[in-house]
């Protein structure tokens, strides 16, 4: 990395894991360490000031844990919730939502070079998309987020159309009905 003067090596740190970094083409697969879960579906991360000793703080997860109406269910950093498409094959490195699909689907994008989560028991991954993102897998399928959720907590996407689930912490769609849909 090139010095700039007047940037300090923390600062480029912080940008660093903000930026996020691109992989290589394919799928990438990794386990997700158990670990603690979000109560609420609501996500929050506050760096401290970068300063002379201050360290860094760690880029936020990609997916974490949250109750909703359906149960503990899947949500990304921000606490919107993540679906999982019926049509999708696990382990086929590819999406079946593409086109106008994705308007309604966007892929739930990885944070970084390698995906993490706190509560999340399924092996966690990668693909890449056609426009070269990285879309966030569980258990070898594809996550996406809907665009009818308007804030954390919203599932207004489970059950659509008999092919949309939530995704439940173990990796697995979530069948029932959330109440009140």
């Amino acid at each position: 990395m090139k010095k700039h003067p007047g940037t300090s090596l923390a600062a480029l740190a912080l940008l660093a894991a903000l930026a996020g970094c691109g992989g290589s083409p394919g799928t990438t697969s990794t386990s997700a360490a158990p670990g603690g879960s979000a109560t609420s579906p609501t996500a929050s991360s506050s760096a401290p000031a970068a300063g002379p000793g201050a360290t860094p703080a760690a880029p936020a997860v990609d997916l974490m844990t949250a109750s909703s109406s359906a149960g503990k269910i899947v949500v990304d950093a921000k606490g919107m919730s993540v679906y999982f498409f019926a049509k999708d094959l696990k382990d086929s490195g590819t999406s079946a939502c593409t086109g106008a699909c994705l308007m309604s689907w966007p892929p739930v994008q990885s944070n970084g070079t390698m995906p993490s989560a706190d509560g999340i028991t399924g092996a966690l991954g990668t693909i890449t998309t056609p426009d070269g993102t990285k879309q966030l897998t569980l258990n070898g399928l594809p996550l996406y987020h809907y665009s009818k959720d308007m804030k954390p907590g919203d599932v207004m996407g489970q059950g659509v159309g008999g092919l949309w689930y939530l995704a439940d912490p173990a990796g697995e769609m979530i069948k029932a009905e959330a109440p009140g849909y």
